[in-house]
């Protein structure tokens, strides 16, 4: 029987708990993370020549922050640790299934320049998400910054995209970055929220699931109101508009429009799961109506229709950082159980219950704040869909017409939306929707674009300099004291 060697992918939450767990069991995991250090975008550590108290960075998910980040260092001897490297390509044994299956991925160390490969037999995805954006016109205007991108700016470079910034989108995430940045001095000028007041009352009962993130999340409002910052709900938003940048937004708000002068926009609709790797090792996927989104199909346990392959965290489902701890802990246990280690199915009941718990506060959030995909009707012909292509709403009607399109699949082939840059990652959810759209189907009838490697990105130069091996290129592992320190509620 081949020997367990377990894979890790991303050292955020879910990726560290699952290291945890499999290092208690008995075995010594890989774990390969994109950032600097741990702690995903949730727990982002700033270069320490920007490291500031972690209550600035993460207030009141401080002591969440410092217990990852220290549970983490106090695992480097048991681990070996590559930060700062992509994996971009996955590839699972050809025909084979069961304890003897091998695959490997194919890794790039963007400080050393340098492509690899590392074999698993057991492959832990916690790849985390990325923001849900819908296309505004004006929104490829620079000065319109994702919600994730920007935190990462403020956690990450301790810098604001703006001094005049207005919010917009939906999600308990629109509000945590405006408090966030009207607490680093920017003029907040407005927080536009396309869910209405009575949708949100309609499913806070939902909330008793995790009733003090509940009163986190009221607390968030009452500060900016505090702050004088206006919040307006059930808004349909009009444009972005500036010459060279950002200048101002217009939004629709009972019955009229309301413009707010500004110099940069933070944008976002929720979450969306990165699947990226769990659709080219295989996984099948099905469609979340309440997130609108794609996910793997995988148990409360994050194993995979695919042997040997389990998802964790948010690539698994939007559910949260503290569900994120949870689901990790319990893949990690479920590697353990089939790689012939020691785990606790005590302990597995427990992180399924509690697991369970946020399931039920998840659908409240969902209710409260559902993607508003019904804005991708309304678009003009003009609006940028697909920014790396520069296709529009206008190319994709033709396209289907065209052509006969009859999926998102074809359409991304006859149309190139989804080829670009980011693979997708952006435009796919609603190049879907939109194919749903233009044949009267359900988006789910539509399927969704298939991923491709490289995934994301990565130098055609270091491809070219070193062709992957069998063992990876990349010297010892990187054993980085982790900066505690971070940003902020």
């Amino acid at each position: 029987m081949t020997a367990p060697r377990v894979l890790i992918v991303g050292a955020g939450p879910a990726g560290v708990r699952a290291a945890e767990a499999v290092v208690r069991g008995g075995l010594r995991p890989v774990v390969v993370d994109e950032g600097d250090a741990c702690g995903g975008q949730i727990y982002r550590q700033p270069p320490a020549a920007k490291a500031r108290p972690a209550e600035t960075l993460y207030g009141a998910d401080a002591a969440a922050a410092r217990a990852l980040h220290a549970d983490f260092a106090a695992l480097l001897p048991a681990i070996d640790y590559y930060p700062r490297t992509l994996v971009w390509n996955l590839v699972t044994g050809a025909g084979q299934s069961g304890p003897g299956q091998t695959g490997f991925v194919h890794v790039h160390d963007r400080a050393a320049g340098a492509v690899g490969r590392l074999d698993f037999t057991h492959v832990v995805l916690a790849t985390g998400a990325t923001d849900r954006v819908l296309p505004v016109p004006g929104w490829t205007l620079p000065g319109v910054f994702t919600l994730g991108g920007a935190q990462v700016a403020l956690k990450g470079q301790g810098c604001l995209i703006g001094r005049r910034v207005a919010f917009l989108g939906t999600g308990p995430l629109l509000y945590l970055v405006a408090l966030q940045y009207a607490k680093a001095g920017a003029d907040v000028v407005v927080v536009a929220d396309t869910s209405g007041t009575w949708r949100q009352a309609r499913a806070f009962p939902g909330l008793r699931a995790a009733p003090g993130y509940a009163l986190r999340g009221m607390s968030f409002v009452a500060q900016l109101m505090l702050k004088g910052v206006p919040i307006l709900r059930g808004v349909v938003p009009a444009r972005i508009e500036g010459t060279d940048g950002v200048e101002r937004v217009t939004l629709r708000h009972r019955g009229g429009e309301k413009s707010f002068a500004c110099d940069a926009v933070g944008l976002g609709f929720g979450l969306r799961s990165e699947t990226q790797l769990a659709d080219l090792a295989g996984v099948p996927r099905r469609y979340d109506a309440a997130q609108a989104n794609w996910v793997p199909r995988a148990g409360c346990d994050g194993r995979t229709p695919r042997s040997g392959v389990y998802v964790a965290g948010d690539g698994a489902g939007i559910l949260g950082a503290q569900a994120a701890e949870l689901r990790g802990a319990r893949a990690g246990l479920a590697v353990l159980a089939d790689a012939g280690g020691r785990a606790d199915p005590a302990e597995a009941g427990r992180l399924e219950a509690e697991i369970g718990r946020w399931v039920r506060f998840r659908r409240a959030i969902d209710a409260m704040y559902p993607v508003p995909v019904q804005m991708l009707r309304g678009l003009a012909a003009e609006t940028v869909v697909c920014r790396c292509e520069h296709i529009t709403l206008g190319d994709l009607r033709r396209v289907a017409a065209n052509t006969g399109a009859e999926d998102a699949n074809r359409l991304k082939s006859f149309s190139r939306a989804g080829m670009g840059r980011c693979q997708g990652r952006f435009c796919a959810d609603n190049v879907q929707e939109l194919a749903a759209f233009l044949h009267g189907a359900a988006p789910a009838a539509m399927g969704t674009q298939r991923a491709q490697m490289p995934i994301k990105p990565i130098p055609i130069g270091d491809l070219l300099r070193q062709a992957p091996r069998t063992e990876p290129v990349l010297d010892e592992p990187v054993l980085d004291e982790p900066v505690l320190a971070g940003e902020a509620e």
